[in-house]
């Protein structure tokens, strides 16, 4: 199979990635790829079909665990990456298991109201600013799910502007390629920190509460696995829904007729306007690497033992064979399974509050400002790079 080069256009696809998705979706679900600077010398290979997405986001011999795999020997792994959104079976069912006994449906709507208030004070601050000019993922769409999940897990006084660095950089490079090592060996030190002080002094909130949990059998959470599922919980569990709220409001300001149909009936479509957004420009547009531990074959297609594969959530949730007219954005459409936060036994596990976060935030801020829109005089988009994310980095709007 010939080799696609998507390192020459990958400002296209940081800017628009759906264009190049269906013009390779259009030759078939599965292709090999190139991605660049940073990925030498791994053979990748890029789903891009909703239903050949779902078999591999849920195959047993796709790994989550890059340890294993030939790639990437020049990354250093830290505790930081002891979390279950790099391991398989049964050490995953094994951490799954016990954080689920705790990030439990009761504890996120047991924070509704904590969420609302939030909103409303970051809504107070906004309207107060001079000029009716604002960053809205400076000024709202960042620091709100930052507060909840601190809040959350305990952990109130981080330092936010330092641990957005840190996430970005692990999350969005902005040299581009894999993640940086950097960024990640400082964050897994500071977690380290935190787990040690949170230790000595517990609360009641969720990390406190999976550092003491234990299941039938007396298993627990060891150190380097209490400090993966902060990290998984602090950067999955802000760095998306940052996303969500910007990338949804554009998509709103964008469709002015779906605004309109969205303020007239919030009780009746703000739910499914939420779940469209996910699914027409969700935040991450290309799940977490996976490796094929022997040949699998997705779509026709025979994948080698050893291959990196990329799972294109952007790429499937816009296939024609699974969403009548994708590239429309419907806020009416029916709940059809879109893969915003993935499928099978690595599904999100904080989806609920990442819905719970993007209905108050989406309502708070349109029944706040009536006239929003976005600033004609910000000058060109900034958007974030790599694959991993889709978004931008600024969003300038008026009111």
């Amino acid at each position: 199979m010939p080799i696609v080069d998507l390192s020459s256009a990958a400002e296209d696809l940081n800017a628009n990635p759906y264009p190049v998705y269906a013009r390779l979706r259009a030759a078939g679900p599965v292709h090999r790829v190139s991605l660049g600077d940073g990925y030498e010398g791994v053979e990748q290979w890029l789903v891009v079909g909703h239903e050949e997405a779902r078999q591999a986001l849920n195959h047993p011999d796709l790994s989550k665990n890059w340890q294993l795999s030939e790639h990437w020997g020049d990354i250093v792994a830290t505790a930081a990456n002891t979390n279950m959104l790099e391991v398989d079976p049964p050490h995953h069912t094994r951490l799954r298991k016990l954080v689920a006994r705790e990030f439990t449906a009761r504890r996120i709507e047991a924070l509704i109201p904590r969420i609302q208030q939030i909103t409303d004070e970051l809504l107070d601050a906004m309207a107060a600013r001079p000029g009716r000019t604002a960053d809205l993922i400076k000024e709202f769409a960042f620091p709100l799910p930052m507060i909840v999940i601190c809040e959350l897990l305990g952990v109130p006084d981080l330092d936010r502007e330092r641990f957005r660095h840190w996430s970005q950089e692990i999350v969005a490079p902005t040299a581009g390629g894999p993640p940086d090592n950097t960024a990640m060996e400082q964050l897994s030190g500071y977690l380290t920190e935190l787990i040690t002080a949170k230790a000595k002094e517990p609360g009641e909130d969720l990390l406190s509460a999976l550092i003491r949990t234990r299941d039938e059998e007396g298993d627990r959470l060891s150190p380097d696995e209490l400090i993966g599922m902060a990290f998984l919980l602090l950067v999955a569990g802000h760095e998306t829904t940052v996303n969500l709220i910007s990338n949804g409001v554009r998509a709103l300001l964008a469709h002015p007729g779906q605004l309109a149909a969205l303020r007239a009936d919030f009780d009746g479509l703000l739910a499914g306007a939420v779940e469209e957004m996910l699914r027409y420009d969700g935040p991450v547009e290309n799940a977490t690497f996976r490796w094929a531990r022997r040949a699998v074959e997705l779509g026709g297609t025979l994948i080698p033992q050893g291959a990196s594969v990329l799972v294109s959530l952007a790429g499937a949730d816009r296939d024609p064979a699974r969403f009548p007219e994708p590239d429309v954005f419907d806020i009416r459409r029916a709940p059809q399974g879109h893969l915003a936060f993935g499928h099978g036994i690595h599904f999100c596990l904080g989806a609920p509050l990442a819905r719970a976060e993007g209905r108050i935030a989406i309502r708070s801020l349109l029944e706040r400002f009536p006239a929003l829109a976005e600033d004609p005089d910000a000058g060109p988009r900034n958007w974030l790079s790599g694959t991993l994310m889709h978004g931008v980095t600024r969003l300038p709007v008026r009111w």
